[in-house]
């Protein structure tokens, strides 16, 4: 009996069960102990490496749902390979009736997990025999959560691209945002928008809390870049709050719920480790407003209220920048 390979092997298997189980079903979880810093090692070398190029960085998303599932892969057969080690005779071919050797037991081990082996090695006695039915049961359940996991990111990155084509779709620029809705009288239009809009952020926030992995697919256009899109949200809806005076803006019950739903999302930012950016934005235009004649408040007002939204905006400014985006331009 070697008690050092049994208690390695235990240990490995302990932690990529808890690390599968964390991250394809704990939905307040986030990533696991392992596939979390996978993912952001990952992510921030490929930054590193590619100096931040869309085409490279578009890779990232898949790389690393690819390196998550390998390295679960990895973990759960290098495990079971140590626990058969602890006991010299566990395993023996069936041809020669010799003990199996490493490369045996890695053999045995692979073929195991995923079917009933192939007749080549056997197991000795009744706990092997139990090992080998748990080592099969283990790369079934891997099987079945991992390809569970990987159509439900698959479709949340779906959702994500929707989402931003949506918000970029109606300006991509704050002022642009709360510009094209407005008819010279009023803003047409922006209450169905902006109920649409909260709705799918606030299921795209769960999505995000649930898989950050989320963060990490970049897309190559920024139209279709939540990161982006969320900044662009929520700085429109700062100036309907704080930059229209009230009864000029949509519904403020609407502007609150959608601001709701983009604190949310800011909320799964800790889960992938994105940080606020270090300086604050430059703010939105109101001329750019006044131009198009859309009453608005004075510019020291504005200023006011954006000061005491420093730390969200902050936030919003880490999204872009973790995703390699700069903060959208307001100039046009």
């Amino acid at each position: 009996m070697r008690p050092l390979y049994l208690v390695v092997g235990i240990a490995l298997l302990v932690l990529v069960i808890v690390d599968i189980l964390w991250t394809t079903l704990w939905v307040d979880g986030g990533s696991g102990p392992v596939s979390g810093r996978l993912t952001t090692g990952v992510w921030q070398g490929l930054r590193a490496v590619s100096a931040d190029h869309d085409r490279a960085l578009s890779l990232a998303g898949p790389l690393i749902l690819t390196l998550t599932l390998a390295t679960w892969v990895a973990l759960i057969w290098v495990g079971w390979t140590f626990v058969f080690a602890s006991y010299p005779t566990a395993l023996v071919s069936t041809r020669t009736g010799a003990a199996a050797d490493w490369s045996g037991r890695f053999y045995y081990v692979a073929y195991t997990m995923f079917t009933n082996g192939n007749g080549d090695y056997a197991p000795i006695g009744d706990v092997w025999e139990i090992a080998s039915a748990f080592t099969t049961a283990t790369g079934m359940a891997f099987v079945t959560l991992g390809v569970s996991y990987v159509l439900t990111v698959l479709g949340a990155v779906s959702d994500k691209r929707s989402f931003a084509s949506s918000v970029t779709g109606v300006g991509d620029r704050s002022e642009a945002f709360v510009r094209t809705a407005w008819t010279g009288a009023e803003h047409r239009g922006t209450a169905l928008s902006l109920e649409s809009l909260a709705s799918e952020l606030g299921t795209l926030a769960e999505q995000h809390k649930s898989y950050p992995i989320l963060h990490y697919y970049h897309s190559e256009q920024s139209d279709r870049a939540s990161s982006v899109a969320v900044p662009i949200l929520d700085e429109a809806l700062t100036l309907y709050r704080h930059g229209v005076p009230d009864g000029h803006g949509p519904d403020p019950m609407l502007v609150e719920a959608a601001r709701s739903s983009v604190q949310d999302y800011l909320e799964t930012l800790d889960t992938a480790f994105i940080e606020p950016a270090e300086e604050v934005p430059p703010p939105p235009d109101l001329d750019r407003l006044r131009e198009e004649g859309i009453p608005t408040v004075d510019d020291e007002a504005f200023a006011d209220a954006l000061a005491d939204l420093s730390e969200r905006r902050r936030r919003l400014l880490g999204v872009a920048k973790g995703d390699a985006w700069e903060w959208p331009p307001v100039e046009e």
